[in-house]
């Protein structure tokens, strides 16, 4: 009897979405034969909600290894509405078992982020053969030490970083880079200190302008013409910290800065007088061919979820603990982040390097 694979992709697009297919089809063919069939589950969990779906021919999974995106397609589908009928009538969760079961499979595998790992868990919940592979190019999965797609950005981010030096240099401008993270730093971080950044501000740790306006002004005291900050989109300073959300988001509105790029830029330069100028990098993050090393590591966690499919391990996800390819259960991962801690090695790097955290 054959056994019938579902995959998806759910949530944002990074690099290794492909290579991470590639590595699960491929190591199932060659472990199964003629005994699997792999079901693409197009745009996430949407398509699972709308019978959206068809069987895969092997040859599909050839020469995807280095593109970016996804072949199957993905879209963002809160797991917040999920147990949420609207105005379509549609029971989404009801929806997504009728699918599996029409779609005669034995197990989903679901590739994505956060808010994917949360749908992933209530299918399992429910009672569906469901296997998770951590995706995102903020590292914030908890129980695993990196995400496909993390390193990629990380090589992005850093050579805006490093592009961004030579015009800050030419012009004697500070420059501030907004580095993609809404909670999570190590993008941000990481980018930072490998493209040498002055100053890095992230999510964890709410930033005091007056340090980083210092910072900046000390710089150029010491004879150096320009300053670099690496910001996370998600940064917010010590004085947002002591309100709730819809409070800074709507003071930051009024004051016609939406980002805290905008803003910070905005008070440098009246702070320190120095010519400040924002880059936003944005999607570019997201784009293109996965890096060597996302390629290698979408591969292991592919061919690892191959394994647990053929043991019939469900209700976990694949993860790299201690440099070993493990899994998690899922009930013990969803609903989680991990964020940047204050004993962060990567902090005590920058804090080490003179590099202000603001």
């Amino acid at each position: 009897m054959k056994k019938r694979v579902g995959i998806l992709t759910s949530g944002g697009d990074c690099p290794g979405l492909n290579a991470t297919i590639r590595g699960a089809a491929k190591a199932l063919y060659h472990r199964m034969g003629d005994k699997v069939e792999i079901v693409g589950v197009m745009n996430g969990y949407d398509g699972l909600i709308n019978g959206n779906y068809r069987e895969m021919d092997p040859s599909e999974f050839s020469g995807i290894l280095t593109m970016g995106g996804t072949i199957l397609g993905t879209k963002r589908t809160p797991f917040k509405k999920m147990r949420v009928i609207e105005e379509d009538n549609v029971d989404k969760v009801k929806a997504m078992k009728r699918t599996y079961k029409e779609a005669k499979l034995d197990c989903l595998l679901c590739l994505g982020g956060n808010g994917t790992h949360k749908t992933a868990n209530l299918l399992s919940q429910e009672g569906l053969n469901i296997i998770g592979l951590p995706k995102t190019i903020d590292n914030d999965i908890y129980g695993t030490d990196v995400t496909f797609g993390f390193h990629t950005a990380v090589d992005i981010a850093t050579e805006v970083i490093d592009r961004i030096h030579t015009t800050a240099g030419s012009h004697s401008r500070v420059m501030c880079i907004e580095i993609m993270g809404n909670k999570a730093g190590w993008l941000t971080l990481y980018a930072g200190i490998a493209g040498g950044a002055d100053i890095i501000l992230i999510p964890e740790h709410p930033y005091d302008i007056e340090k980083v306006a210092a910072a900046v002004e000390k710089r150029a005291q010491a004879g150096k013409n320009f300053s670099i900050l690496a910001v996370a989109e998600g940064a917010y300073s010590v004085e947002e910290a002591k309100m709730k959300r819809k409070e800074w988001t709507a003071k930051r509105a009024e004051a016609g800065y939406t980002t805290a790029t905008n803003r910070i830029a905005h008070q440098i330069e009246k702070i320190t007088g120095a010519e400040t100028r924002i880059c936003v990098p944005g999607h570019m993050q997201r784009g293109g061919s996965p890096s060597a090393y996302d390629r290698v590591l979408a591969t292991q966690f592919g061919t690892y979820a191959a394994s647990l499919v053929a043991d019939e391990h469900y209700g976990v996800t694949v993860a790299m603990v201690n440099r070993h390819v493990t899994s998690n259960p899922l009930v013990d991962i969803a609903g989680k982040s991990r964020l940047v801690p204050d004993d962060c090695d990567m902090l005590n790097v920058a804090r080490a390097m003179g590099i202000s955290l603001g």
